[in-house]
């Protein structure tokens, strides 16, 4: 699929939105300066913002027609509705997801539990909150599984548990960050992911690191890792990106993001999660599936920027002081 090149000019001046202060910062500044830079390259008005204050205190002076978000994260990240909330407050628009779907998609418990109840399938789970007992849950669950915070990305705080000796370092690791913690059944086979634009899946990939598994140095550090698009053919490829764009959509959420799914060893499909601001480093996966459908990255972040044309929040009232 080729791409017209979209006209700048509707979108007045653009804000990317950018760094903050989540785990995820130092990816988020890699991804926001490549969006930069593309929009600039492409006659967009565009400037860097650094972080959530920065942007509000922007607003205030009615200097922003709209927000590329391009934060990662939650706690000073842009994909748990926080910022969401602040622009429609504004009557700004922004790219991504609204407050309902990235709160949503950030709470990885909260999306099981969602996914559970339309039937779509996703791996047993356990919730533990402070003062569980953490030993009795993986009992129950089962080995071997994975340990990680409910509401962090990027594989931050992140183990797989084979044995249950090595159960109390992963709850250590994972007990860093803040809120409750996921205990996970792990899949074992294919790790795959679906990106999503203007409501149809992309293409898969399939992500074959050179480790055993798919860490934050797999994803952004190693030039090891192996990146197969498609990562399915036929009929197996057009199910994957439908339970994709299903699970998307389950959780209220619009314009682009990328979905997170394991492929177990009898060819089954097993939803982990949705990321409603995916990352557009020179190792992300959104760019290299829409690469492959004909979509250059200046044009990619153009027709995500032009997603913003269709959805103006109206200001509730007077902006806040």
């Amino acid at each position: 699929m080729t791409t017209t090149p979209l006209d700048s000019n509707p979108f007045g001046r653009v804000a990317v939105l950018l760094g903050g202060t989540s785990s995820e910062r130092s990816v988020s500044l890699d991804s926001g300066c490549n969006v930069l830079e593309a929009l600039l390259r492409s006659g967009v008005d565009a400037f860097a913002v650094d972080g959530i204050p920065a942007l509000r205190a922007l607003l205030q002076t009615g200097s922003v027609d709209r927000v590329f978000n391009i934060l990662h994260g939650h706690h000073g990240g842009g994909e748990d509705g926080i910022v969401q909330g602040l622009l429609q407050a504004y009557g700004v628009p922004y790219t991504g997801s609204d407050v309902l779907g990235s709160a949503l998609s950030m709470d990885k418990i909260r999306s099981k539990q969602v996914w559970l109840a339309l039937g779509l399938p996703t791996p047993r789970y356990a919730r533990l909150s402070k003062g569980d007992d953490v030993h009795a849950a993986a009992r129950s669950l089962g080995l071997p599984m994975i340990v990680k915070p409910a509401c962090e990305g990027s594989s931050v705080g992140v183990s797989r548990v084979f044995d249950e000796s090595d159960l109390d370092q992963a709850i250590a690791l994972a007990a860093r960050y803040p809120g409750e913690l996921l205990m996970e059944q792990l899949i074992e086979g294919g790790e795959f992911t679906v990106g999503i634009l203007d409501g149809r899946a992309l293409p898969s990939i399939q992500i074959v690191p050179k480790g055993a598994w798919y860490d934050f140095d797999a994803k952004y550090v190693s030039d090891e890792t192996q990146y197969l698009c498609p990562g399915l053919r036929g009929d197996e490829e057009v199910a994957l990106g439908a339970l994709a764009l299903a699970a998307f959509v389950a959780l209220g959420c619009r314009g682009w993001g990328r979905v997170d799914v394991m492929r177990d060893r009898q060819g089954r499909n097993w939803l982990l999660e949705v990321n409603t601001a995916p990352g557009m480093t020179s190792h992300s996966l959104v760019p290299k599936a829409a690469g492959q459908s004909g979509i250059g990255f200046d044009a990619l972040c153009l027709q995500i920027l032009a997603q913003t044309l269709a959805h103006t929040p109206s200001a509730g009232g007077h902006a806040p002081a």
